[in-house]
C-alpha cells in the first residue's frame, strides 16, 4: 500500500492523511482473536475455596537441616 501511495504521489495526486486513516492492509473486523464466550454464566458464584490441606508437612527423619552436609560452615 505505502508503494501504491507513493506513485500516487509521484503522479501527482494529493494523499490527504485522513484518507489514509481509513484505510488498513490488516482487516480484524471478522476475527474473533479470543472466540466468543456466552456471558451469561457471570453472575454465577464460584463454590467456596476450602484452603485446608490434608498434607503432613513434619520433617522426615534425616531430613533436619545440615543431615545432607549443606548449610554448615566450611
Amino acid at each position: 500500500m505505502a508503494e501504491i501511495v507513493r506513485r500516487l504521489q509521484e503522479e501527482g495526486h494529493v494523499i490527504d492523511p485522513e484518507d489514509l486513516a481509513h484505510i488498513s492492509p490488516y482487516l480484524t473486523e471478522h476475527i474473533r482473536r479470543f472466540g466468543e464466550y456466552s456471558t451469561h454464566e457471570l453472575g454465577l458464584q464460584p463454590e467456596a475455596n476450602n484452603p485446608h490441606l490434608d498434607v503432613d508437612f513434619s520433617p522426615l527423619p534425616g531430613d533436619g537441616p545440615g543431615a545432607d552436609g549443606y548449610g554448615q560452615a566450611a
